[in-house]
């Protein structure tokens, strides 16, 4: 597993990627995977680069162990993971999967301790138990604290000296109710490194809209690893999103990743495809709207240079060029490209009139013009000068 040291020049770490979506993100309200399309998201994301797949629960079903076991066949070029509660029946059920590691999740807070009826000592206990055995079982195994942010520093502490101490080689941290901010996720990092050198893991929830701001924060808080799902898919606001946290690394400079960028809007097509779960046209990274424009002055920018108003090209995740949109905040740069596009030469003084038109009927219809609409109002505009 990568760790917290300069690989290159201007490269501070290599973060490893863990992707959920077929474990956390299909246990999103409503959303069923079926066999093809879990191992078709699985090559895909083989093909993009993550360095982990959280492939499913086991435990869930004999269905689910059968496709866990499919996919392992396939031998792709990634660590594949099974999840696991903190008992030696689920264990086994993983172990029987086939895959390279288990992740084992214990309760970490006061409120989950007192939901399963256990005390601190009990997951001393387990873990001195359950990570011996799992460790005969599985290359690698990683332990977790199921809402670790709302835990008590002190019993994370314990908690993360015990889990290196019975050969835990990974220790997450759930923020299972989305309630971590940035300022808090640097604090928790700097206070369990200076209880452990046990690689940790980020494991973010949306619920107030900072899971991929928080999974970047822990990048840069020591943390080792981060877990996240394609479109942020996952329970209620869902997770960090692999997209969204791929563009941030690569524009960062200081990590680097086996990520291919590329391939992220064909990888957020298929599970939105898969999920039944559209992308929104405003989803930043993959969304429709990401790459429109419409305001005058800033399509008279990207004429000129496409990365004015972009913080990267639309190719850099496998969109196409950007688009301008032609409506009431249209400039004439705009109007005479969209028939340049076309074939057709507008001058200045014609694109003025055609944009008065135009804005004027964008304020009828309240909303921008299609391309027929368009050429409708300039053969108008012939006439009228005919």
């Amino acid at each position: 597993m990568s760790t917290r040291t300069e690989t290159s020049p201007g490269v501070i770490c290599k973060p490893w990627i863990i992707d959920t979506t077929l474990r956390d993100g299909e246990q999103a309200p409503g959303v069923v995977f079926n066999p093809h399309e879990k191992k078709r998201i699985a090559a895909l994301l083989a093909e993009t680069g993550v360095d982990e797949i959280e492939v499913g629960y086991p435990a869930i079903s004999a269905a689910e162990r059968e496709v866990i076991r499919e996919i392992v066949a396939m031998k792709l070029p990634v660590r594949l993971t099974s999840w696991a509660r903190a008992n030696m029946a689920d264990i086994e059920l993983a172990a029987a999967c086939g895959t390279d590691a288990v992740h084992i999740s214990f309760p970490a807070s006061r409120l989950y301790l007192e939901l399963m009826h256990k005390e601190d000592d009990w997951i001393r206990e387990q873990l001195h138990s359950l990570v011996s055995k799992a460790r005969k079982l599985f290359d690698f195994v990683s332990v977790g604290g199921q809402d670790a942010t709302r835990s008590d520093i002190d019993f994370l502490q314990r908690f993360l000296t015990d889990a290196k101490e019975t050969g835990a080689e990974r220790f997450r941290i759930a923020d299972t109710v989305g309630i971590a901010t940035p300022v808090s996720v640097m604090a928790l990092g700097d206070a369990l490194r200076k209880s452990s050198s046990l690689p940790l893991e980020f494991h973010a929830h949306n619920d107030l809209g900072m899971a991929t701001a928080n999974a970047f924060t822990a990048l840069n808080a020591g943390f080792e690893a981060v877990s996240v799902s394609v479109t942020g898919l996952g329970e209620r606001a869902g997770n960090a999103a692999l997209e969204e946290l791929a563009m941030a690394l690569a524009l960062n400079g200081e990590f680097g990743t086996h990520l291919d960028t590329s391939m992220l809007s064909r990888l957020c097509d298929v599970v939105a495809a898969a999920s039944g779960r559209a992308i929104q046209e405003q989803k930043p990274v993959v969304g429709r709207s990401a790459f429109q424009h419409e305001s005058g002055i800033h399509c008279a920018a990207l004429l000129q240079d496409p990365l004015s108003y972009q913080p990267f090209l639309p190719s850099q995740v496998g969109r196409n060029d950007f688009e301008m949109v032609i409506g009431k905040h249209s400039g004439t740069a705009a109007v005479i490209a969209h028939f340049k596009r076309r074939g057709v030469e507008v001058s200045k003084e014609e694109a003025r009139e055609l944009l008065d038109l135009i804005r004027s009927q964008s304020d009828r219809l309240k909303r921008a013009l299609r391309t027929d609409e368009i050429d409708a109002l300039r053969e108008q505009n012939s006439v009228k000068h005919a």
